[in-house]
């Protein structure tokens, strides 16, 4: 059986969630986050659905872990005492930036300070040319007396990045080598293996990042193997990282910024493998959780990929104040609007939601554990839309006096009572995520009206049908494990790496040669990552390419089959750039060369299907909702559009057969999170267990 028994983890701000497939058979649980010691939570996980499934421990035969540890260690900047090597010259590049200001006209702007000071940043005199030539040799008895020189210093993690460094790497690797043999107890990370790829600021930064991060989740990954193995499960553990792939704890352990970003990947994921299941060209995911909210395209069953992204974004999450990190990630907008965003009235008398959590300590006021300030999950409790006596599946009490205590102090300067306090905080949060859903749909060209959204998420089915009604989408699916859907998604990800290298080259001197080679040493580094994780299983490579036109600032990515990158020419080059570039921006440039900045290749192992015997979704069934069947239950719930409390009907999920129908206004229920269903739509329960929900035509 242990082949066949696998658990998936997820560690989110506020929840820990743990999936447990056995077989056919899922088992979830979610358990508090506990920041002190992570690993505390997952064990109590683990007992809990090992419980529920009737196995041991002893018996699970794979672990996929995710988890947010790495994005809040920069976030909080509570990473390791950290120095930075770099080419003479080019010691201030990560606290110049790019010289662009995020928000025009604000007189007042602060950029965001750099991880490491000023005083932890030194150089070397060194040059590598754009070419890869050696401009100015480095000199080994300087970085040895350097190395002496920080000594003193107590650097936990030194991180590398010289100029040009992606094309010759021979300088940082004679650091390296200093370095380990002068200080062996400090963890090294050099940029070109932690992101080989141009443009410093951003190479730099997440080299930083990598080493700034790298001694605690090393010590986290050593530490959760550990307790694990004495809780009797000593199987392979992997991690799930930004990409939407697997690698192994090693790999994890060395490269922890591809950590960043692990959780809200495998939501998507697992919302590629259920429109793959419904057959869905065109999906939007939402995934709401206790601290933020996710939200990614998803076309022909595949979320859409980028090279950058930003973490810790100061200023109301606007793109370009955040700290860039350079490696593979899966695109999408995130928002601080989670059940435990908390609510203010700012200085011009607005409502505002986030970006601050109450996390899982003290959490929102409702918890009764300390916490006094509103939460969105505050709110969706006065509204109607909790059961105070089964939330998390009866695990957690919620306190209804206590939300409104929280609610009242918020709507008193806005002579509010707590119910309209709750309902302003609940449209705000719901406007917030409907308008990042629209600046994403807008950058990438498309028009929501004919997505399918699919929520999950813990707070994400709270939410969605509203989501809907401001986003013009008409139909929702809410799968089975939605509170839980993150950790499902690693239990779907393949095995895969993503290797990338920055090597200049305009079409105009397309050397097929040199692209040939660069490509099938691309394709064996990407390989021997994976292979670490999976000795046997066939792999697959996916090669992408970013090409502008010269003297534009950034790429578009190509993506080119197995024979176009084993036979490349500069005209198929062209034909694919041609075509990509005039969908996205409707023509081409004529006269201008055309040049490629970086190439990538993908391996990637299958993707682990559902373990469901059917698959496929039933035939609609068109029936009358009824809803005064036995053991429905009523509760008042309130109406954003009548803006009054309403009679809704109360549905156990579990209780819907294949076919069943509920009309709402209605809530659905189960333990790791409840669908409300507004006045506007109506609910289908499908044969394998989604709610599909669609808007009711007059």
């Amino acid at each position: 059986m242990a082949h066949h028994t696998r658990l998936g983890v997820d560690i989110g701000g506020t929840f820990t969630d743990v999936v447990l497939e056995v077989g056919a058979a899922q088992f979830s649980t979610k358990v508090l986050t506990t920041y002190a010691a992570p690993e505390d939570a997952i064990i109590d996980g683990m007992h809990q659905v090992c419980t529920k499934a009737g196995v041991a421990p002893a018996q699970i035969g794979q672990i996929i872990h995710g988890t947010t540890l790495a994005t809040n260690a920069l976030i909080e900047r509570r990473g390791a005492r950290t120095a930075l090597i770099t080419t003479e010259g080019f010691r201030d590049v990560i606290e110049m930036r790019t010289e662009s200001r995020f928000e025009q006209y604000d007189l007042n702007l602060v950029l965001p300070e750099p991880l490491l000071p000023r005083q932890h940043r030194f150089t070397v005199r060194e040059r590598v040319g754009a070419s890869g030539d050696v401009l100015i040799p480095l000199d080994r008895a300087e970085v040895e007396a350097l190395a002496d020189h920080i000594r003193s210093y107590g650097f936990e993690s030194i991180a590398i990045g010289l100029m040009h460094a992606y094309l010759n790497p021979a300088h940082e690797q004679m650091i390296r080598e200093v370095l380990a043999q002068a200080l062996p107890e400090v963890m090294i990370s050099i940029s070109s293996e932690v992101s080989p790829q141009m443009r410093e600021y951003e190479r730099f930064n997440t080299t930083v990042a990598n080493a700034y991060i790298k001694p605690l989740m090393k010590t986290y990954l050593g530490r959760l193997k550990g307790r694990l193995a004495d809780e009797g499960a000593a199987c392979p553990i992997f991690l799930m990282h930004s990409g939407g792939g697997i690698i192994s704890i090693e790999s994890a352990a060395d490269f922890p910024v591809r950590l960043v970003e692990s959780g809200p990947a495998g939501g998507a994921v697992f919302a590629a493998d259920i429109a793959g299941r419904f057959g869905l060209d065109k999906v939007l995911s939402f995934d709401m959780g206790g601290t933020t909210a996710k939200i990614c395209l998803i076309k022909n069953q595949t979320p859409k990929t980028a090279r950058v992204f930003e973490v810790a974004r100061t200023y109301r999450f606007k793109k370009g104040s955040g700290m860039p990190i350079s490696i593979p990630v899966i695109d999408m907008v995130e928002i601080g609007a989670g059940g435990g965003s908390i609510a203010h009235v700012d200085g011009m008398r607005q409502i505002r939601v986030g970006p601050e959590s109450a996390g899982s300590e003290p959490g929102p006021a409702c918890y009764g554990r300390g916490g006094a300030r509103p939460a969105v999950t505050d709110a969706d409790l006065t509204l109607g839309k909790l059961d105070p006596d089964n939330f998390a599946g009866g695990s957690i009490k919620l306190h209804a006096d206590r939300a409104k205590t929280a609610l009242d102090a918020l709507g008193a300067p806005l002579d509010m009572d707590a119910l309209t306090a709750a309902f302003g905080v609940a449209e705000v949060v719901d406007e917030n995520m409907a308008n990042a859903a629209r600046v994403h749909a807008v950058e990438n060209g498309e028009d929501l009206a004919d997505y399918t959204m699919i929520a999950f998420g813990g707070a994400a089915p709270l939410h969605a049908g509203r989501l809907c009604e401001k986003l013009g989408v008409k139909r929702l699916l809410v799968p089975t494990g939605a509170g839980v859907g993150s950790a499902i998604g690693f239990l779907r990800a393949p095995f895969s790496f993503e290797a990338t290298r920055s090597v200049y080259m305009k079409l105009s001197h397309f050397d097929a040669g040199v692209v040939k080679d660069l490509l099938a040493t691309l394709q064996d580094e990407a390989t021997g990552f994976v292979r670490t994780c999976d000795a046997t299983a066939p792999i697959e490579a996916q090669f992408k390419v970013y090409m502008r036109y010269t003297g534009q600032g950034w790429e578009i990515p190509i993506s080119l089959t197995a024979a176009q990158a084993a036979d490349p020419d500069a005209a198929t080059f062209q034909q694919l750039f041609e075509a990509d570039y005039t969908m996205l921006f409707g023509r081409t440039v004529a006269g201008m060369d055309i040049e490629i900045t970086v190439w990538a290749v993908n391996a990637t192992t299958a993707a682990h299907p559902a373990p469901d015997a059917d698959r496929g979704p039933r035939t609609t069934i068109h029936a009358v909702p009824d809803q005064v069947r036995d053991g429905w239950g009523c509760r008042q719930l309130f109406d954003p559009v009548s803006e009054t409390l309403t009679a809704a009907a109360v549905v156990s999920r579990a209780g819907l057969a294949a076919g069943d129908t509920v009309a709402g206004p209605a809530l659905i229920t189960e333990d790791e999170t409840t669908i409300v269903v507004p006045a506007s739509r109506r609910a289908l329960a499908r044969a394998d267990g989604t709610i599909d929900i669609t808007e009711v035509t007059p």
